[in-house]
């Protein structure tokens, strides 16, 4: 049997699962409509200056809000756009950090993200690993 996590048991800690998907048509008619202000609403500037294709920009948005649905608050108040900054590793697999306001109201121990784009969507699928309050 593979372990996706390993959880200590000294921890109260609890798998949440969050996916989306969007179609890349919306995200390319909105960018059309709204221009840079669109792309600057919900990008890091990391995640602007990459000059990001369509089909990137769709699987951005919906990595974070996969993100948001797993940490049980949706983008709002608790948790923005601009809290959630995506990166790639050197191999191209996607991963994620949290501001420092973020991190201190979701305690994340592990997470792993999972985007991809096909058939004119995007989808993504995180598995967060976070400490519950005792």
């Amino acid at each position: 049997m593979y372990n996706v996590f390993h959880i200590q048991k000294t921890e109260r800690a609890v798998l949440k699962i969050g996916t989306d998907i969007v179609s890349i048509e919306r995200i390319q008619h909105s960018k059309k409509c709204f221009g840079e202000r669109f792309l600057q609403r919900y990008l890091n500037e990391e995640e602007y200056e990459n000059n990001p294709s369509a089909s990137s920009l769709a699987g951005y948005w919906a990595a974070k809000e996969a993100i948001a649905k797993a940490l049980g608050c949706g983008i709002g108040s608790e948790l923005s756009f601009h809290d959630i900054r995506l990166h790639k590793d050197s191999k191209g697999a996607p991963s994620f950090t949290l501001s420092p306001e973020a991190e201190k109201r979701f305690p994340i121990l592990q997470s792993s993200l999972s985007i991809s784009h096909d058939a004119g969507f995007a989808l993504a699928v995180v598995i967060i690993d976070v400490t519950l309050e005792k």
